[in-house]
């Protein structure tokens, strides 16, 4: 029987999502007094609602193409989309707090009805099996972040962090666009699996093809704040509000590793000597600058922000260490070890601007360095997450950051990538120095001025400690998801 070009049902979630996210928007707009408590939780209801679904598809089996090939479901798409929900449901929860103490919401819950609209945006990224798809998600997730991090009016570094996402943002678009049209006047054809058909059988153009994979390498490297593409993060980061940052560094970063995938090993993946040196450069200059620079950094969320551009280095590693794998088996262990890297970075991600968010509190921005002094005494509980954050961020075992570092190492060394290996290690030792820092001032530094205890809700608390305890868990028994990463890869993408 021939498949519906036109199946709705592969679709439902981002279906309800719409949908949802219309009503959250509405009653927003009539009640906008109250609305910020109804958004709230129907926003997390929301989620609790779309894991589900996405769950149940996945156990099921569903999965194939529609709207005639610019939508997919696939294991890759059914995974990312679920941890995409929790990172946002995560974010929402460790926000609340600190939004309503800075009158975030005080017109209402427009914060929440703009996350589900960026969330859908990154539901259609994660499920494009078109160009078109790929940049209709990137424009509906970007237009949603662009007007969340200019959501406190009043405050001068959120409007000018805003202005400067807009500009940067818009320009990357727009070398992502032209990158795109470059490819389709090299092939022909918009749906990935055909383009790779096309360069697969020698009928592409070659020189607008090399071209039109430039510019998309370029854009990517913007939406994954990869070095030399990475000049809007520290200052976005810094200039957002905190509860906008986590919005920003978590679940869009995996979305804009989705789109990585669908583009470069979906669709691109018979020209991969060509893109595999872009990479390569992208990912050295990421170690580089990202260590090296959140080395001088006072600011709190800047050094994470620069700490950001580092780990894309480990991300683009392991994408390039797939090219050169003779044996499929081989390539989609690279490929996982990337993804499965990127998965512990997000979790990370949740835990460390999780923590500014609970410790920030009316009138005081938790965004200092100095700031951690002496957390320890304050609540031992957010002291040790924050140790725990620190050293798998560093790769210390037995977090989980290290494993996922020690993976793709794995397979840079397996592709014949040695020295490349050496050099990301000494680059790495580098990072140990400022997160080790972080640590020392929690735990040996006197706090300065009054200690005052820090007591967040038993939900943030208890979350928190949940976020905590997986760093630790997934870096002692790795195994379950790494094997997860690589089966999501292997079966749902052809290379």
């Amino acid at each position: 029987m021939m498949q519906n070009p036109y199946d709705f049902a592969l679709a439902l979630p981002e279906i309800l999502l719409l949908i949802l996210a219309a009503v959250t928007l509405l009653i927003d707009a009539m009640n906008k007094a109250e609305s910020r408590h109804i958004t709230f939780t129907l926003s997390l209801v929301t989620l609790l609602i779309l894991t589900g679904v996405s769950l149940w598809q996945w156990s099921n089996g569903v999965q194939g193409s529609s709207f005639g090939g610019l939508y997919v479901v696939d294991s890759l798409a059914h995974f990312l989309k679920v941890l995409s929900y929790l990172a946002v449901g995560a974010t929402l929860i460790y926000g609340r707090g600190y939004a309503e103490a800075r009158g975030m919401m005080k017109n209402g819950g427009e914060m929440f009805s703009l996350t589900l609209f960026a969330l859908l945006g990154q539901m259609v990224m994660i499920s494009a099996g078109s160009m078109l798809t790929v940049y209709l998600g990137v424009e509906l997730m970007s237009f949603a972040l662009y007007a969340l991090v200019a959501l406190r009016r009043d405050d001068l570094k959120a409007t000018e962090a805003a202005m400067k996402y807009f500009m940067l943002g818009s320009m990357a678009s727009g070398v992502l666009l032209y990158g795109m049209s470059m490819i389709y006047g090299a092939t022909g054809q918009l749906d990935l699996t055909l383009i790779s058909g096309v360069i697969g059988s020698g009928q592409a153009e070659r020189l607008p093809l090399i071209f039109g994979v430039v510019f998309i390498v370029s854009g990517l490297a913007f939406k994954l704040a990869a070095a030399p593409f990475h000049m809007w993060t520290p200052d976005v980061y810094e200039g957002s509000p905190t509860a906008v940052t986590l919005l920003l560094g978590a679940a869009p970063k995996l979305a804009a590793f989705a789109i990585t995938l669908r583009l470069l090993i979906e669709g691109l993946h018979g020209i991969a000597v060509d893109w595999q040196p872009m990479l390569l450069i992208l990912a050295v200059l990421s170690l580089a600058i990202g260590n090296i620079a959140a080395i001088a950094q006072t600011n709190f969320k800047r050094m994470l922000a620069y700490s950001t551009i580092s780990h894309m280095g480990f991300v683009f590693l392991g994408l390039l260490s797939g090219v050169v794998q003779d044996q499929a088996a081989a390539t989609g262990a690279a490929y996982g070890a990337s993804l499965f890297y990127m998965v512990i970075y997000v979790l990370t991600t949740l835990s460390t601007f999780g923590l500014i968010l609970l410790l920030s509190r009316k009138g005081f921005e938790c965004e200092n360095i100095a700031d951690l002094k002496g957390l320890n005494r304050r609540n031992p509980i957010l002291a040790g997450v924050l140790l725990l954050s620190m050293f798998s961020l560093t790769g210390i075992p037995p977090m989980a950051g290290f494993y996922a570092k020690l993976a793709v190492l794995q397979a840079l060394v397996g592709s014949g990538h040695i020295a490349i290996a050496v050099v990301a290690v000494m680059l790495s030792l580098i990072g140990a120095f400022y997160y080790l820092r972080i640590v020392k001032m929690a735990y040996f530094d006197e706090p300065e001025g009054e200690a005052v205890p820090i007591n967040n809700g038993i939900i943030t608390s208890g979350l928190m400690s949940v976020n905590g305890l997986l760093i630790i868990v997934l870096g002692i028994v790795p195994g379950g998801l790494m094997a997860l990463c690589v089966s999501v890869i292997e079966s749902s993408l052809k290379f």
